[in-house]
């Protein structure tokens, strides 16, 4: 019997989609001997500071990327959104989910209707901030760090009168009731690869039990979305964002970036999806050429 190490963050939300893929496997075949390995990242162990302040989304990834590395484990599984641009080239990702909801929602807290602007509205990601200020210029922003449960529980402890999140963590922990209200991709852009999980393997690892969950169509949308980001140098801690869809044989990329001087600008290219990286790579020049 075949034995595989998945590895996981430790968090109730990581290991629900871990959970996801192990799933997969079990159904591709069930000989496959599957052990769960959890780990505290850096970036869950730091929550003093905003992650630009501490290096980046990439420390949520470094000690599962080592245990690919020394053996520990034979998978690793992330939200495609907390990668780093560029990765390991020893640790291809090679598997990626049917992408789920990729908005970002508002939360209230528990049993309240209605947003209070006289407390903060709850935001750590510098993408969201700056689409926020559009929708709500009266409210003031304020990072918040922790897994979604953490922020949850000083929400409702009244440290915040909402907090922002991706939907497609919310619903995947079962706590879709507690949204408010979703933002449209138009009010606020996802970050590159929201709601989308990848798999991550050692180069070379067989990884043929990952067929029924690999998707083509989020593979495509993402690759264009991290190929944008990448040319405009940002990382996922950026104010850069990129959203990408397929109808048929053609891929559509929206993407954003700001200025120095705060402004936001927005364009679109839409072209085959077997150039999906090129897509990308044209919309950031474009991109460019408008915020310089």
């Amino acid at each position: 019997m075949k034995h595989m190490r998945i590895g996981s963050r430790e968090s109730r939300l990581a290991v629900i989609q871990s959970q996801m893929v192990m799933d997969s496997i079990r159904a591709f075949d069930p000989g496959i001997e599957l052990e769960l390995v959890t780990m505290k990242t850096t970036g869950d162990k730091i929550l003093d500071r905003t992650l630009d302040q501490i290096g980046g989304k990439g420390l949520f990834v470094k000690e599962l990327d080592r245990a690919l590395l020394e053996g520990q484990v034979d998978l690793t599984i992330h939200s495609s959104k907390d990668l780093p641009m560029e990765t390991d080239p020893r640790l291809p990702l090679v598997a990626f989910s049917q992408r789920a909801d990729p908005r970002d929602v508002l939360i209230l807290p528990e049993g309240t209707e209605c947003l209070d602007l006289s407390r903060p509205i709850g935001c750590s990601s510098l993408r969201r901030q700056i689409q926020l200020r559009r929708l709500f210029p009266d409210a003031v922003l304020r990072p918040v760090r922790g897994n979604v449960l953490t922020r949850l529980e000083k929400l409702d402890r009244g440290e915040y009168s909402a907090l922002v999140l991706a939907a497609a963590g919310l619903n995947r922990l079962g706590l879709h009731h507690r949204i408010s209200r979703y933002f449209s991709i138009e009010e606020i852009m996802p970050a590159a690869g929201q709601a989308i999980l990848a798999v991550q393997a050692r180069r070379d690892t067989d990884v043929s039990c990952l067929r029924l969950f690999d998707n083509q169509d989020a593979r495509d949308c993402l690759m264009a979305e991290r190929s944008f980001v990448r040319a405009l140098d940002g990382g996922c801690s950026a104010p850069t964002a990129a959203f990408a869809t397929v109808e048929g044989e053609r891929l559509t990329l929206r993407g954003m970036d700001v200025n120095a001087c705060g402004d936001i600008f927005y364009d679109t290219v839409i072209g085959p999806r077997t150039q999906a990286e090129a897509l990308g790579t044209a919309l950031a020049a474009t991109i460019r050429e408008k915020c310089r």
